[in-house]
């Protein structure tokens, strides 16, 4: 199977460059050019795509975890607010089976996928938010079964008019006794471009022991030279906050800590090399009024170099993307023990854009594991997508593609009297398969993107139990876990977006997805706790200096009733002083997103943004 994918991906080049085509162009996304070399340019693609930008939409949401609520085929499971914790799942996969990079770079921690939006960088360094839904392992490795999002920076734009230094905070309070307070400083002289992003989120939480203070600082440089542009990026986080019911019926305090270190170098239009440094440490004490009785001390690192390049042939109508890959990863624990792995990897993809009416992508990715986990040292991941435009405003479009997922530290080594890990787990890996349609009507008021998919597992990592003779009996037994065969998922998802005038847009959202029966007799924790339902209603509009945002979130778990929650957000959208006031879960919906860790009430922010830039002379 490796040598027809890797000779389909290399013969048609030379034939793609002789077919002009005559037909209509097709539907393509607009995608903004970055300083990174993605893997794979996104509206190349031919899969399922979405893209957030949260400037564009300032104070509506107060963190990353906020603004991604408005894809419906994420999964948030939040146990508090303001990103402090939560997980993340695409399309009913579990947490720990979604990637999440910032700027190309992989920031999932490999202690557990419970941290992986434990993010470095503050909200104000986001720039554009790109989710990537069902399998990605071809372009980004583990982790990405149900797919990927990727957080991307960029500098202030450069010219004789534009601002050399300008200056946006906020500050605002509300109810639990919240206040956030948010900065961002921008600079550019020249070739020079320099930004300090920092925000600080706190509250006194809604019940005893759910306190948090959620802090984030980061400083990011751009620095155009002959060669290309430079990125350097440092962040760092610290977020400690009580755990009351996180884990269990415990009043339980944790503290994470975050260090990120990145630099990108443009070697050429085709060409960027980038590293990438992560260092995260995770505190956590069972009963905060007694931390001696049990604790938790993790250390992690992580590294990841990356050497990336996109050649264009043929007008630009043929593109191959390709490169090498390394990451690492280590583990210091008091109850995991001391263990590291390492892994390599290099892919391939050919994206064809000459063939009449049809376009073609097709990837491989060979990733090669040191300290192979059960026999495990070498994964072959295949993709391929395909398009074909029927008019000039409807597309079709289907893909398959193979993810794969290595066990977390977490998973194998990790044990306490309700949770024993398996240093015996086989890697998870999947097959993906979608067929969606792209319809934009002429007038161009009218956006409709809707998609079947299918998602085929085997040795899924859940933890489970044994349903023994009483309830008492099954309560009493840890959490094992195991690799369960045969989960499959099937589902759909439709946005259609719908401009009413210049200044109102309506958005309707809608994803099911629905999971193979679990094997008899098995208690699971995490395979099948998914959202079978998700739906999205959001209405935003711009009049009269205002920004006006309203949505209606309808989620259903797994046996669970479906649930409401009704955000809305006004703020000012110019002069030097922008007063703004938030309201979140206005329903007062009593709800849970992960089980027996309720989430807080009505909850209303009011505050002011200042808003100062200089301009060069």
């Amino acid at each position: 199977m490796k040598k027809l994918f890797i000779l389909f991906l290399l013969s048609p080049a030379p034939i793609a460059a002789q077919q002009p085509s005559t037909q209509p162009p097709p539907v393509t996304q607009s995608i903004t050019v970055t300083t990174t070399i993605e893997p794979l340019p996104l509206a190349e693609s031919n899969r399922s795509v979405n893209l957030i930008e949260p400037r564009d939409e300032p104070l509506i949401s107060n963190s990353v975890v906020d603004y991604l609520r408005q894809d419906t085929s994420l999964n948030l499971q939040a146990r508090a607010p303001n990103g402090v914790q939560a997980d993340l799942s695409l399309r009913g996969t579990t947490f720990e089976q979604s990637l999440i990079l910032l700027n190309g770079l992989r920031i999932n921690d490999p202690e557990t996928g419970h941290l992986n939006l434990d993010i470095p960088i503050p909200l104000d360094a986001v720039t554009r938010i790109d989710i990537l839904h069902g399998s990605g392992s071809t372009f980004y490795g583990s982790d990405t079964i149900g797919g990927a999002v990727n957080l991307l920076t960029k500098p202030a734009a450069t010219g004789p008019a534009i601002p050399s230094l300008s200056v946006i905070a906020s500050i605002g309070a509300g109810s639990y006794a919240s206040l956030e307070q948010h900065l961002r400083a921008s600079y550019t002289r020249g070739p020079t471009s320099e930004q300090l992003t920092a925000s600080r989120d706190t509250s006194d939480g809604f019940i005893p022991d759910r306190n948090y203070s959620s802090n984030a600082l980061a400083s990011e440089t751009w620095l155009t030279t002959k060669p290309g542009t430079t990125d350097i990026l440092l962040a760092t986080s610290d977020r400690p906050y009580g755990a009351n019911l996180f884990y269990g019926p415990y009043p339980s305090w944790e503290r994470t800590k975050g260090w990120f270190a990145s630099i990108q170098q443009q070697l050429s239009q085709q060409t960027a090399a980038s590293f990438g440094y992560r260092r995260h440490s995770d505190f956590f004490v069972l009963f905060v009024d007694q931390p001696a009785i049990y604790e938790n001390n993790h250390v992690t690192t992580s590294y990841e170099g990356a050497l990336r390049r996109a050649d264009n042939f043929g007008a630009n109508n043929t593109t191959l993307s390709y490169g090498v890959e390394a990451d690492g990863d280590t583990i210091n624990s008091n109850s995991l023990g001391q263990h590291s792995r390492n892994q390599g990897a290099a892919y391939a993809n050919l994206s064809l854009r000459a063939l009449g009416r049809f376009s073609l992508s097709i990837g491989v990715r060979d990733e090669i594991l040191t300290g192979a986990i059960d026999g495990t040292d070498n994964v072959f991941s295949p993709s391929i997508a395909a398009a074909f435009t029927l008019t000039h405003t409807a597309r079709l479009r289907a893909s398959a593609g193979h993810g794969f997922r290595f066990p977390t530290y977490v998973d194998l080594y990790y044990a306490d009297p309700t949770t024993i890990g398996n240093p015996n787990l086989k890697p998870e890996s999947s097959w993906s398969y979608e067929a969606g349609i792209e319809w934009t009507p002429a007038n161009s008021r009218l956006t409709l993107n809707a998609a079947g998919f299918y998602l085929q597992q085997t040795d899924t990592i859940d933890y489970a139990k044994t349903i023994l003779a009483t309830q008492a009996l099954t309560a009493s037994q840890p959490w094992q876990a195991i690799n369960i065969q045969n989960l499959n998922i099937t589902g759909a998802e439709a946005a259609l977006r719908l401009r009413l005038t210049h200044n109102q847009q309506l958005q309707f959202s809608y994803t099911a997805a629905h999971a193979t029966s679990p094997p008899p007799n098995l208690l699971s924790e995490y395979a099948y706790n998914y959202a079978t339902q998700n739906a999205l209603v959001r209405w935003t509009s711009t009049f009269h200096q205002l920004n006006v945002h309203t949505q209606i979130n309808v989620v259903q778990k797994t046996q669970h009733t479906a649930y409401p929650l009704w955000d809305i957000a006004v703020s000012r959208n110019t002069g030097h002083i922008r007063p703004y006031l938030r309201g979140l879960n206005l329903s007062n919906t009593n709800y849970e997103e992960i089980p027996q860790v309720p989430l807080q009430g009505r909850t209303v922010m009011a505050g002011v943004e200042f808003n100062w830039s200089h301009k060069k002379k």
